[in-house]
């Protein structure tokens, strides 16, 4: 990612850490995990967390019994992440991955895309995960919507501000979303034009799952979310539509698959 002072600053207050493990982010979280373990090759294999945080996949990818190497831009994350019994985890850029061609079995982009403002180095992070998986192997990126800005404005109330509101259709219009007292920009990507990137990476054809759905927006998400039966049939419904071609800007979040050729 593009470390400015300003994202630094942000990632140094340690709000990552809990991001995925309370409120509405655990819909985000047990949907990425729902996903990744249908199109991950089977536990043990070699995976490789690019911008991989604090651990919080990593953690439950080692529970599973998976060999995961982390690698992120700060110091803190790292520290952490370090802490976790069966992580190896070391300061990393995605850009320039520190790992032998053909290397890993899977490599996960679950962070750093949304921080590449310029498409050339988003596809130079997808073209360097490319040659240190092996062939057959997935790489799988999250990307934020377009739309989330402006959904995300009107869950919070924030939308009738004046500012928030020209900063959420600004990022809808050209994807320049800037994180409004935290000074750092990030990029929203257009549903359709994640696939391009990937192709631009020299990968042929990708898979592409919205994980939220509507459901995040839902007044009474964490009712459903803190009850594990009412959940169950809460991640089965977004399930069944999660490929859904005109509901993928819908989710906040969306994660995309493609595997190595023999090449």
């Amino acid at each position: 990612m593009a470390l400015t002072r300003e994202l630094l600053a942000y990632y140094e207050q340690d709000r990552e850490h809990d991001r995925l493990r309370e409120g509405r982010g655990r819909l985000e979280f047990w949907r990425t995990q729902d996903v990744l373990r249908r199109t991950l090759p089977p536990a043990p294999a070699r995976l490789l967390d690019v911008g991989g945080g604090t651990g919080v996949h990593a953690e439950w990818l080692v529970a599973d019994g998976y060999d995961v190497e982390l690698l992120d831009p700060i110091s803190l994350h790292v520290d952490r992440a370090s802490r976790l019994p069966g992580v190896t985890a070391r300061l990393g850029d995605a850009r320039r991955l520190p790992v032998a061609d053909a290397s890993v079995d899977a490599v996960l982009l679950l962070g750093p895309l949304y921080h590449l403002a310029d498409r050339a180095d988003r596809v130079l992070a997808l073209t360097e995960a490319r040659r240190v998986v092996r062939p057959g192997g997935p790489v799988a990126a999250a990307t934020i919507s377009r739309y989330a800005g402006v959904h995300e404005a009107v869950y919070l109330g924030s939308y009738v501000d004046e500012r928030e509101r020209q900063t959420a259709h600004t990022a809808m219009e050209d994807g320049t979303m800037l994180s409004l007292g935290r000074g750092f920009t990030a990029y929203l990507h257009d549903p359709d034009e994640v696939p391009r990137e990937f192709t631009d990476a020299g990968f042929p054809d990708v898979e592409r799952y919205g994980l939220e759905g509507a459901f995040a927006l839902y007044g009474d998400v964490n009712d459903w979310l803190d009850d594990s039966e009412r959940r169950a049939h809460l991640l089965a419904a977004q399930r069944s539509m999660e490929s859904v071609p005109s509901l993928l800007g819908i989710s906040g979040h969306m994660l995309t698959v493609a595997r190595r050729g023999h090449r």
